[in-house]
């Protein structure tokens, strides 16, 4: 590994550790093994080190394992594929409950940044880019239009299920839940047959 990639995962591990306010630069260079100085040189800055690592650390974590459920179901019809993932979730969000935790700190001090706006629009497009990836693979009978609304829900729902997981566990709607009410707003389901 060389100085960035050790600097990402010094700063992961600080951060799961203390979170990100209390993460500091001379913390994270020693977990990384490097000097202080390297984080200047390959991030600008603590902040900007920290928002890499967390972006990186849940795009790879919680995005492999929802590709992973996607490829796993695409044998499915969409509707119970989608079901399938989102009553998956759950555990993927528990065996990620402090980097989700982490996340959500640095959203909200990000957000007190006007500066750090485009980096957060920029991962934004990324996340839903990388379910829109998959999904492509899975899903070759759906068109690019539909494969764009279906990533975007499903990114919507990741960030938000995400959070309400972090608030609450048991107040999760289940996947099955989640299918019932897309299919009843599409009109291809009588609120009358919970089965379809």
């Amino acid at each position: 590994m060389g100085n960035r990639e050790d600097l990402l995962a010094g700063a992961r591990q600080v951060i799961l550790e203390r979170g990100v306010a209390k993460a500091t630069a001379r913390e994270i260079a020693t977990a990384a093994g490097v000097s202080l100085a390297a984080i200047g040189y390959h991030f600008g800055s603590k902040d900007e080190l920290i928002t890499a690592a967390l972006m990186e650390s849940l795009g790879t974590d919680i995005g492999d394992a929802m590709e992973a459920i996607v490829r796993d179901t695409a044998s499915l019809p969409l509707r119970d594929g989608f079901a399938a993932l989102w009553n998956c979730m759950p555990e993927v969000f528990a065996a990620n409950r402090e980097a989700l935790l982490a996340s959500m700190e640095n959203t909200v001090r990000m957000l007190r940044a006007p500066e750090a706006s485009p980096a957060m629009a920029d991962a934004a497009d990324q996340g839903y880019l990388g379910i829109a990836e998959e999904l492509r693979a899975a899903r070759p009978e759906l068109t690019e239009d539909e494969i764009a609304a279906v990533a975007k829900l499903d990114f919507v729902l990741v960030q938000s299920l995400g959070m309400l997981w972090l608030m609450n566990p048991d107040a999760l709607p289940s996947g099955d839940e989640l299918a019932r009410a897309v299919a009843i707003i599409a009109g291809n389901s009588s609120s009358s047959d919970p089965g379809r």
